[in-house]
């Protein structure tokens, strides 16, 4: 049986279609019309005997197949990039998203020492709210993004980063810093700085404190931990947060007790399901994973 000669245009049609997720993109990359590169394309299919794209809701979604010859392209791709001699390295772009309590300290701690050692990256960050998080990146916006809610998953995919149980954070010197672990029945009579209805842990926490007959005084309604716990560390009050990762960015100043309730978090990170994670958002989520240090209130997923 004779072996099919193999197509560097072919290839190079993959690889558009692959970083441009649309034939038109694929076509302004290589200069060729959309018919060129469809042609291309099910030219690579028929020679290779496998569907590299399949339609779904109007559009080209590459299969596993399709993923995997691109990787194993990758090898082609640099050895012709070296033909002509050395070249300048280009800066692999990595667009990144996310919600102030992750946004500040945690992810510029993470992109600091990722850039340290792969020079060749740039990163953008984008500082917004959990749902345009989801919505960037659902618009293909971002490469990345990360959340502590769990947000639906039509145009986005999950992959699990940390899980947490409840937390109570305090000034040092409130009677409460005492204890171990604080009960639902120890807030009763105590200031507290509780999140707005739209959060998702507020109606949980209502009942929870109206089982056991506990009635804190509200003093302050927020949206986000970071300033709940900017309230307690200026005396406030205390609060019941998702201690991560504030537990290691916002820990100056106040203390974090368990609070001993069913009250959980998940923090996820975001990522486009009509295409592959680029190389560098790959290494990017590896990069945090392995460097993100234990605590006593969360843990890898």
């Amino acid at each position: 049986m004779r072996k099919s000669w193999h197509s560097l245009s072919e290839y190079q049609a993959l690889r558009a279609m692959m970083e441009g997720n649309t034939t038109a993109s694929a076509a302004r990359r290589l200069g060729l019309s959309q018919s060129a590169v469809s042609r291309s394309l099910t030219n690579l299919e028929a020679r290779i005997g496998t569907t590299l794209f399949e339609r779904e809701s109007g559009r080209l979604v590459p299969t596993s197949a399709a993923v995997r010859l691109n990787s194993r392209l990758d090898a082609l791709f640099q050895a012709l990039d070296s033909i002509d001699g050395p070249a300048e390295t280009p800066r692999e772009n990595l667009r990144l998203i996310a919600p102030p309590t992750f946004a500040n300290q945690f992810i510029v701690g993470h992109i600091a020492s990722f850039i340290k050692t792969h020079p060749e990256a740039f990163i953008s960050l984008e500082i917004a709210i959990s749902p345009e998080v989801v919505a960037g990146v659902q618009a293909d916006n971002y490469d990345l993004g990360i959340v502590g809610v769990e947000p639906t998953r039509a145009g986005a995919k999950l992959i699990p980063f940390r899980k947490a149980t409840a937390a109570v954070v305090m000034s040092p010197d409130h009677p409460l810093a005492a204890q171990a672990v604080i009960r639902p029945m120890d807030l009763d009579g105590e200031n507290l700085i509780g999140f707005n209805y739209r959060h998702a842990r507020r109606a949980q926490l209502d009942k929870l404190l109206l089982e056991v007959r506990a009635y804190p005084k509200v003093v302050a309604e927020v949206s986000s931990s970071t300033a709940a716990i900017d309230l307690v560390r200026l005396g406030v009050g205390l609060a019941v947060v998702n201690p991560f990762p504030s537990v290691q960015t916002s820990a100056e100043g106040v203390v974090f007790r368990p609070f001993a309730s069913a009250i959980s978090y998940q923090t996820y990170f975001v990522a486009p399901d009509h295409r592959p994670l680029s190389q560098t958002a790959r290494h990017f989520l590896r990069h945090v994973r392995l460097h993100t240090p234990k605590d006593a209130f969360s843990e890898a997923v």
